[in-house]
């Protein structure tokens, strides 16, 4: 581990997902014509059957579900007396609850609500620039919280790194 007690992730991880989910939007507006933004989501609703209620429905459902599961795991972090910033210094390994599942439910989380966004602002470019939003994450924030937690917690979090997956 390095002089300093923080895993140095490339920035806040909403930050990143904001960052993807606002360019998205934005690059969708620029290339957008009236009559393209009134159609919004016509693909998604013509590809898998989705009339406007159905998708928001589903839009809700996952920003809703993405932030419960947001608060629950961060939940633990402030329970368990330890910062849930990765930008701050770990004290504890939290290995219960959601993180029984995924070793990153807070960025599972942080993703579906992306989706959930993107799909109530009709954004189809965002929904495709998730993809590069998550490599993002995994390689420049994950990867480092990873290595830092195993130098931080050693046997402990690799025996937890050996029976949960990153993701799902």
């Amino acid at each position: 581990m390095s002089g300093r007690d923080i895993p140095g992730v490339i920035a806040p991880p909403p930050l990143i997902y904001l960052g993807f989910l606002l360019a998205g939007w934005g690059l969708a507006e620029l290339g957008a014509r009236p009559e393209a933004i009134e159609a919004g989501l016509g693909w998604l609703a013509a590809g898998f059957g989705l009339e406007i209620p159905v998708r928001r429905a589903l839009a809700l459902a996952l920003i809703v579900g993405g932030l419960l599961l947001d608060g629950m795991a961060a939940g633990l972090f402030r329970r368990r007396g330890t910062a849930v910033e990765p930008w701050k210094p770990s004290t504890a390994l939290i290995i219960e609850g959601p993180y029984r599942l995924s070793r990153n439910p807070i960025y599972v989380g942080f993703a579906a609500t992306y989706v959930g966004l993107a799909i109530a602002m009709d954004s189809w470019i965002a929904l495709i620039l998730l993809v590069p939003c998550l490599i993002v994450v995994d390689r420049f924030v994950i990867r480092r919280e990873e290595r830092y937690l195993a130098a931080k917690f050693g046997p402990a979090y690799d025996d937890y790194r050996q029976k949960v997956r990153r993701w799902l």
